[in-house]
């Protein structure tokens, strides 16, 4: 949430408590924490840290606060405003696995929504851009070197409210369609807006507050599609210039033609994700991302249908359930899965290319012996061991996170 939406909900509840933690200066180990109600600033400290980095800002900060002003104001309701290069997805996992004086934060403090506000006048340019955070100097860590898309991207998709904040300062038909855009690339979110010049301070909050909206079951967007859970919605008829092409198959992908045309298949996109399998690789669940001009594979782990009996038991529930529900007695839970969105897309010409580089009948029946053999660019990109088979039980969390394997 932007500090000018939590400003809005103040007006609202002037009891609500609003905490913000400015990082400019965290890669020198300082952290200013502010808190604020209705009535004004009621904490304003600056935080030493031992290392400069978002992890321990969270886990040495963030959640104590969270924690102790749940303890000390237990009538409050808490807003925390993350800051611009902190994914929601890290504060959940640390909700999940960080203790406070050895208590859980869970049972301290119940997380009711993740909400995402976005900018309407500069949305498109950061989704689209190219910029790393380092190069911008807005970098959380030494050795952060995400993408501003990237961060844009993982705050849209992991929200469970998104509110589209102001007007697009080229007109009435661009807002309009940076809102289809944030629908087809969160599908699963509920969707406001929010005009800057005149916000509804009561409505707002109403439709931001005590919705019970988050889902912390829900795994991260990048494997969800292995789960069982949509990854996107097709929706290949433009609206407002926007396309959402989703491609499955059972087929494997020859490696090679896959890998000529991925310059193509990424033109004209603002965002594809999903998992897909190779057939020189036929046991990885190979990821892949595109946001801001970069396309990421890594590993996501095994295909269950190459597990050994007695690992699937390490396997989700959810996991194994969703397999079963489309298990092929000939590729097992092999398939491929992926969603792309962009503007203007020619999707008609996106699916040929795509199809084109799965195999054809007769490389099928020459069978997986000789699909090894073939001559494949991603060799060595996704290498899987025997450890993944018990530590990638949740495919929410791929083995390798942030793998990069070949890019055009």
């Amino acid at each position: 949430m932007t500090f000018s939406a939590g400003t809005t909900l103040l007006g609202a509840d002037p009891s609500l408590l609003v905490v913000r933690h400015d990082l400019s200066g965290v890669r020198d180990g300082v952290v200013r924490r502010t808190v604020r109600t209705g009535v004004g600033t009621v904490e304003d400290q600056q935080v030493d840290l031992a290392h400069g980095c978002v992890s321990c800002t969270l886990r040495e900060d963030v959640l104590p606060t969270l924690a102790r002003l749940a303890r000390s104001k237990p009538g409050h309701d808490l807003v925390l405003v993350l800051p611009e290069v902190v994914e929601p997805e890290a504060v959940a996992a640390a909700c999940d696995h960080c203790l406070v004086n050895g208590v859980p934060i869970t049972e301290l403090v119940h997380i009711d929504s993740y909400i995402t506000v976005v900018d309407a006048e500069y949305l498109l340019d950061a989704l689209a851009g190219t910029d790393d955070l380092t190069s911008l100097g807005i970098q959380a860590a030494e050795d952060d070197q995400r993408s501003l898309a990237d961060v844009v991207v993982r705050q849209i998709e992991y929200a469970d409210t998104l509110v589209l904040w102001g007007q697009s300062r080229d007109g009435a038909f661009d807002t309009s369609r940076l809102s289809v855009l944030l629908q087809r690339m969160a599908p699963w979110a509920v969707h406001l807006r929010a005009d800057n010049d005149v916000v509804d301070a009561g409505t707002l909050n109403r439709q931001l507050r005590h919705t019970h909206r988050h889902r912390p079951e829900t795994p991260g967007v990048i494997a969800r599609g292995l789960q069982g859970y949509p990854l996107g919605v097709h929706e290949p008829e433009s609206d407002c210039g926007v396309a959402s092409v989703v491609f499955r198959a059972r087929r494997p992908f020859h490696p090679q033609r896959l890998y000529d045309v991925l310059e193509d298949v990424s033109a004209e996109m603002i965002r594809s994700r999903g998992h897909l399998w190779l057939a020189s690789q036929p046991d990885t669940v190979v990821a892949w991302e595109f946001a801001g001009g970069g396309l990421s594979m890594g590993s996501l782990g095994y295909w269950l249908a190459s597990l050994p009996d007695e690992h699937w038991e390490h396997v989700s529930d959810q996991r194994r359930l969703a397999a079963a529900l489309e298990w092929d007695p000939y590729y097992g839970d092999r398939h491929q899965y992926l969603v792309f969105i962009g503007l203007d897309l020619d999707t008609v010409e996106l699916g040929h290319t795509l199809t084109s580089c799965l195999l054809t009948d007769a490389e099928l029946a020459d069978g997986e012996e000789i699909w090894r053999t073939y001559s494949d660019p991603f060799a060595g990109c996704f290498p899987l061991n025997v450890q993944e088979l018990t530590d990638s039980d949740d495919p929410g969390k791929p083995a390798t996170s942030d793998a990069e394997g070949a890019q055009p």
